[in-house]
């Protein structure tokens, strides 16, 4: 017997530790029953693939039978009740119904020795326990105290919607239950015909219940699907329904990789107490010997953390050549913890500590276990972390300290930040001044890097190489064909601002919006004299103090139109903003303003940077209208298009930076481009959004995005296309054009297909997809996916498409499980998980 784990700790509030449901066994299984009756190893590390996983219907709650009292009091109601006082027996006869001690009990026929104090229920059986157990049978005949005794012809139906079913039960020291022929289901019977068999169901010549180990076992057991066998298992054991967590093996995985060969492992849980257990997985391969994990988990009051190691002394290194990976041990450490302080205060950690950075992804641990990751979403560094954070009514606090570990061979480690640290407050004063709202915001973040990041933005740069650190070329590391996306050395930054915000609503209705804030920067930088840096900045020490004073008045004049159908609200929108120019323009570190997207959700943004390194100066007016229509059957249109003017001083967008952020943006010219948003949702199930920027001078589309989404009950899709033009100065020389559709549809009552594709229009061709279709209902789950997705294969320099297909099945407090595998070139795995 191997008895497995269901359910363990509980997650934290903010990061979740999740691990398996159950898992089950056989000490002797054909290779359909071991997928059949796969306990659920860690589905969660498919997480990913969520919107192609599927788990169980949702069962209506049962209701909680009402209490009987623990008195010892037996209260009995029938048509006919006698008292044989000679016997001391009480024979209840017709429509009989008994309480005691917790339990019900209703038959066509009762008898009660109260010498022997055995209790004999006959015709019609029916008994409810406290815990919303029912048993029926055609007889039962127990001890008062319901600990001894035997049930003819029986089915149970426990509180979590198992059933049972023996030609007889023997109860023993009211702890073990032997079931004679019994057959086990955790299926709902067919409403129309109840002596139909169930979707699938556990035969076996014996089931046992230990109650007190609470485990369940079958013995000489088959599992059949609609009443035909299809496996045969001499013996196996599971946890019962009530189960939680309990010691012992969960599923075996595999995995087939060129460089470790074959891998097998079978994971051992052991629950050492209600709030920490420790999973030991030693994993044998055929190439490199074995590789020892472990995991220690604990569940505290206030919170939860967990610690993983890893460790393989190889066998033969030079398999992984020249790669990080050829060295004799190699290891590693991860955790992850979180703790309330109180209401409003967490604190938490994340952290890796790797021999290489390689070793995750040649071995396939952590996220690179699971493949279905990289379906538009390819992980590429690992994150250390501390942090703290809190939030109250009308406030933000978040300190943090994070260091990226880069993953692919492609990183250059000393090109990544080390980040110690980076400070967010914002607050919202409760109380009004000079009649308007006061809130304000700080920023304080300080990084250090070893190496300058250089990224080509020319053909030639690429092709050349001209914007790597080793280039001796004397045109290398120059502004016109190289960003500085990184800085060499430690940049320090702290940043304030006050902001005040009223409104007015005059007679005529327009609403008038004055508005005022400031602004202040200290930069302590010091610049490492990296070979064409100083192209870009001045090396060496630089501090730097600017504030940046703003006013400005926004107007809103709402015209409303009020009509049978529905209502309408035209309503031009002024916003002209007055400060002075920005302090430095150009000439300072950009680590976290890099992005710049101008649109209509950022017309009327004051400051329309990304982030705190830069900050937006000059005089400038903001003007658009919006017009919305809300019907009175449902749904709504709203349109918005505007643009925005340089009314005097420097441009910001029009600098140029170490980054270029702003060139290209459809700002940096006196008159903006055009932009404008336009949604209509008719109802609840469809919605549709478009976003447009346009050339000021040529109406030419620069940016193009569409959205629509439908949700039905049987049904849902949606779909975004993107079109966005070169921007030569960040490096974009070419249009770029896709399309991203995703989609579900219940073909039946039970039969849900699914999938997602990503199309690349410049290059003509579909690059990733992932389709799936499965059965689900309240107790059993079949599906199979196939998706294609980009990963990084024994430590590639570029990510390569993978092909893989995974089947899932599950039975319903048996257990779930699945098989991944993929049909690339490189062959890899798991079984159960």
């Amino acid at each position: 017997m191997i008895a497995a784990l269901l359910e363990k700790l509980p997650a934290s509030r903010l990061r979740t530790i999740v691990r398996s449901k159950r898992s089950l066994m056989a000490s002797c299984a054909i290779p359909l029953a071991a997928l059949l009756l796969a306990g659920a190893a860690d589905l969660a590390s498919i997480s990913s693939a969520e919107a192609q996983s599927y788990t169980y219907n949702p069962r209506p709650a049962r209701p909680r039978p009402p209490q009987s009292g623990q008195d010892g009091q037996m209260l009995v109601q029938a048509t006919e009740v006698n008292y044989d006082y000679n016997n001391q027996r009480v024979s209840a006869i017709g429509n009989v119904q008994m309480h005691f001690n917790g339990t019900s009990v209703e038959a066509d026929r009762l008898v009660y020795d109260q010498n022997t104090k055995r209790l004999r229920a006959e015709g019609n059986v029916r008994m409810t326990d406290a815990t919303g157990k029912i048993t029926y049978a055609n007889m039962l005949d127990l001890s008062d105290d319901y600990r001894d005794g035997f049930v003819d012809s029986l089915r149970v139906d426990t509180a979590e919607d198992t059933r049972i079913a023996a030609s007889r039960a023997d109860r023993t020291n009211g702890d073990y239950n032997v079931f004679q022929n019994g057959v086990y289901t955790a299926c709902a019977p067919c409403r129309d015909n109840p002596k139909k068999p169930p979707l699938w169901q556990v035969k076996g010549a014996r089931i046992i219940h230990d109650q007190t180990d609470k485990m369940l076992y079958f013995e000489n057991a088959q599992l059949e699907f609609f009443g035909v066998p299809l496996a045969y298992l001499p013996y196996f054991s599971t946890p019962d329904p009530t189960v939680k967590r309990k010691t012992g093996f969960l599923m075996p995985a595999y995995s087939t990789n060129t460089t470790f060969g074959m891998g097998f492992e079978v994971p051992f849980y052991w629950a050492l107490a209600p709030d920490y257990d420790v999973t030991l997985t030693p994993r044998i391969t055929t190439k490199q010997g074995v590789l020892m994990q472990a995991e220690f988990r604990q569940q505290l009051l206030n919170g939860a953390y967990q610690i993983r190691a890893y460790g393989i002394n190889q066998a033969d290194p030079a398999a992984f050549g020249s790669n990080p990976g050829n060295r004799d041990f190699r290891g590693g450490v991860d955790t992850k913890g979180q703790f309330a302080l109180n209401d409003k205060w967490v604190v938490g950690w994340e952290g890796v500590l790797l021999s290489d950075r390689a070793f995750f992804l040649d071995y396939r641990l952590a996220q690179y276990r699971d493949s279905w990751g990289t379906f538009l979403n390819q992980s590429t560094e690992a994150t250390s972390q501390v942090y703290l954070t809190g939030v109250g009514n009308r406030s933000y606090f978040d300190l943090r300290a994070i260091h990226y570990l880069g993953w692919a061979a492609a990183d250059i480690q000393g090109q990544i930040p080390v980040i110690h640290p980076v400070i967010d407050y914002s607050k919202t004063l409760d109380q009004s001044i000079f009649g308007g709202e006061v809130s304000f915001k700080t920023n304080f973040v300080s990084l250090t890097r070893q190496t300058a990041q250089f990224d080509p933005i020319t053909t030639i740069a690429n092709t050349s190489g001209l914007c790597l650190t080793t280039s001796a070329d004397p045109l290398a590391r120059m502004p016109s064909s190289c960003l500085l996306r990184g800085i060499p050395g430690t940049y320090t930054r702290v940043s304030a601002e006050a902001q005040w915000r009223r409104s007015f609503t005059d007679s005529y209705g327009q609403i008038w919006t004055p508005f005022a804030s400031i602004r202040a920067d200290a930069i302590d930088a010091s610049i490492s004299n990296q070979p064409g840096v100083s192209n870009y900045l001045p090396v060496g020490d630089t501090q730097a103090f600017r504030v940046m004073p703003t006013i400005g008045l926004e107007y809103r004049y709402p015209f409303i139109n009020v009509q049978p159908w529905g209502t309408t609200t035209i309503e031009p929108i002024g916003q002209v903003i007055i400060r002075p120019n920005e302090t430095y323009a150009g000439r300072l570190p950009n680590e976290d303003a890099q992005s710049m997207v101008f649109d209509a959700s950022n017309l009327f943004s004051v400051d329309k940077f990304s982030g705190y390194d830069r900050i937006e100066g000059g005089g400038r007016a903001n003007v658009g209208v919006q017009a919305t229509t809300q019907f009175d059957r449902g749904g709504a249109v709203n349109v918005l298009f505007g643009q925005s003017y340089q009314l005097f001083g420097l441009n910001s967008f029009a600098v140029r930076d170490i980054t270029n952020t702003g060139l290209d943006s459809g700002l940096a010219t006196t008159r903006s481009d055009y932009v404008g948003r336009v949604s209509y949702s008719p109802n609840s199930t469809y919605k549709f959004t478009t976003r447009a920027r346009l050339d000021e001078a040529t109406l030419a589309v620069n940016r193009f995005e569409a959205e629509a989404s439908a949700s039905f009950n049987r049904w849902s899709v949606s779909a975004i296309y993107g079109s966005y033009a070169a921007q030569p100065e960040l490096g974009f020389l070419g249009r770029r054009q896709g399309i991203l559709g995703t989609g579900s549809i219940k073909v039946a009552s039970n039969w849900v297909v699914s999938g997602g594709a990503r199309w690349d229009l410049e290059a003509n061709r579909i690059n990733q997809y992932i389709v799936g279709a499965g059965y689900v209902d309240d107790c059993f789950v079949m599906a199979v996916n196939y998706v294609t997705g980009y990963s990084y294969t024994n430590y590639g320099t570029t990510p390569t498409l993978n092909h893989s297909v995974m089947l899932q099945i599950g039975l319903r407090t048996i257990g779930m499980g699945a098989i991944q595998q993929s049909v690339s070139n490189a062959s890899s795995g798991v079984f159960g998980q």
